[in-house]
């Protein structure tokens, strides 16, 4: 038998959620059925959560809960970043497929990314993060200050183009 369940103790779930829809509460109750909490009402709490500023983009959600009580914190990926910077009009994901996102974005945007990515990086410093979004745009399709991102990463190994070390 499985030990008693502490319901003062802290426990992180993450989701990955569609920002602004609720969610299947199917795939929510494996993940937060047996810590107590209701998957329907979670869902709506995910939702509009992430309504604001996340809607129609996929983004990780860390579910935190004690007592029984969630609290809802986007964790945004370098991608859902980038997109979000591109400043799209919202979209149905229903009814809209493989869009293609040929934005284009400034330095600082990325430089701004990468600061927020820092703690999640593998990158010894800025400069690295910065190269990682890069190669995010990459595969996103976007360009940066209207160039290719690959040439960008090349110039910043280069010396060409000067970044900010913190």
């Amino acid at each position: 038998m499985p030990p008693k369940f502490d319901p003062s103790q802290t426990v992180e779930v993450y989701v990955r959620v569609t920002g602004g829809e609720v969610g299947a509460a199917s795939s929510l109750a494996p993940k937060i059925g047996p810590l107590g909490l209701s998957p329907k009402k979670i869902g709506e709490d995910i939702a509009k959560e992430t309504a604001k500023d996340w809607k129609g983009l996929r983004v990780t959600v860390k579910l935190t809960v004690q007592n029984r009580q969630a609290k809802v914190a986007v964790v945004p990926s370098a991608a859902a970043l980038v997109i979000k910077s591109l400043k799209e009009p919202e979209r149905d994901r229903k009814k809209v497929k493989n869009i293609k996102h040929t934005g284009n974005i400034s330095l600082d945007d990325v430089i701004e990314i990468a600061k927020i990515m820092k703690p999640r990086s593998i990158a010894k410093d800025l400069s690295g993060t910065i190269k990682e979004i890069l190669g995010t745009c990459v595969s996103v399709g976007c360009t940066v200050d209207g160039k290719n991102p690959k040439d960008l990463q090349q110039e910043i190994t280069d010396g060409d183009v000067e970044v900010p070390l913190e």
